[in-house]
């Protein structure tokens, strides 16, 4: 593993933990910096299209204040780094208080891309888009079907 490959992987896991913990500050480190031209974005599972800092750091703190419990569990973790660009994917196996509180848990697939920059402070998150994975019955998955 080459040296910008675990430190990549390492503010990856950093990215994850600052979700669990619901620490906002170590959130925002994270985070590269919007420049003239360009601007962070991210894509919440079942979400549109967030650009810029303030609007995506602002959705962070939205999700950390309204949940009381998630752990992840990162699952086929991908690194290519391409020079000053990183592009890191990964399977989130997610497990989270369900909706009668803490009493209960709730469990579900993400595939994640995140795009990390070369910055002066180390590799930031440019970009972080999740997908859900729909799970169905294991008889549908065998047989190839897709529910609508």
């Amino acid at each position: 593993m080459s040296v910008d490959t675990a430190a990549i992987e390492t503010v990856n896991q950093e990215f994850y933990t600052a979700i669990e913990s619901a620490d906002l500050d170590k959130m925002t480190e994270i985070w590269a910096e919007d420049t003239a031209d360009d601007q962070v974005s991210c894509v919440h599972p079942g979400w549109t299209l967030l650009t810029g800092r303030s609007e995506v750091l602002r959705s962070w703190a939205l999700i950390m204040a309204n949940t009381t419990y998630i752990q992840f569990v990162l699952t086929d973790v991908s690194t290519t780094v391409l020079g000053d660009v990183a592009v890191l994917t990964c399977v989130e196996n997610i497990l989270t208080a369900g909706e009668e509180g803490e009493a209960s848990f709730a469990a579900g697939k993400v595939v994640a891309s995140n795009v990390y920059l070369r910055t002066s402070q180390g590799w930031r998150l440019w970009m972080h888009h999740g997908s859900p994975v729909l799970q169905g019955d294991d008889d549908e998955e065998e047989e190839g079907e897709l529910e609508p």
